[in-house]
């Protein structure tokens, strides 16, 4: 999906968990080499086989909340007792070198960087580049078959994830493209499809 002109897209996508949204993104980063995950800061200690840069940037928490301070996160949120944020710097330098850079993001850290692309100038390549994109299941009820088909979760996290959901599928009009996924590979080529305008827009 390269092209000579650099008209690389920061795609915003968020979903509610087992509507699909990681599957379809994956793929879309395994097909297309100029396409890659953001890599996000966090103050959490790494695990496992976990490389500071490529699976997150860790941060201590006092470097964290000077960076936030500095105003050098589009988003951040703490999520239980650590602190994970997108450094703009980040994302301007991969857009700079070409790439669609795919944040997978909830809503309210969506809504975050969308507050703050808004806020930019309208020739501010970032703000040019911004396209948030939901991927919603066909019903909340087949949302709930996926849940339980995975026979992971408890009844009492299935039913949390179910309220989360509805509280995000609320938010789905805020965002300027809504793909429904009754049909993963249809689901796949609507994203794409959706890329492929956006960059039309832009030539």
């Amino acid at each position: 999906m390269t092209t000579e002109k650099n008209n690389a897209l920061l795609l915003v996508v968020s979903a509610p968990s087992g509507a699909g949204k990681s599957t379809i993104c994956n793929r879309l980063v395994e097909t297309f080499p100029d396409m890659i995950y953001s890599v996000s800061c966090t103050t959490r200690a790494p695990r496992g086989e976990e490389k500071d840069g490529e699976h997150y940037h860790f941060l201590s928490r006092d470097e964290f909340i000077n960076r936030v301070n500095a105003g050098e996160f589009l988003e951040h949120a703490e999520v239980h007792g650590n602190l994970y944020g997108t450094l703009e710097s980040t994302v301007r330098r991969a857009l700079d070198e070409g790439c669609d850079l795919i944040m997978d993001i909830d809503v309210q850290g969506a809504a975050q960087i969308r507050a703050a692309c808004a806020a930019l100038s309208e020739d501010d390549p970032l703000r040019k580049r911004f396209v948030d994109i939901f991927i919603a299941p066909p019903s909340l009820e087949e949302l709930e078959r996926r849940l339980r088909g995975r026979a992971t979760d408890c009844e009492e996290v299935i039913q949390k994830r179910m309220f989360n959901a509805m509280k995000e599928m609320e938010q789905k009009d805020d965002y300027a493209h809504l793909i429904i996924n009754d049909n993963l590979d249809v689901a796949f080529e609507k994203f794409v499809n959706v890329v492929c305008m956006e960059r039309q827009k832009r030539d």
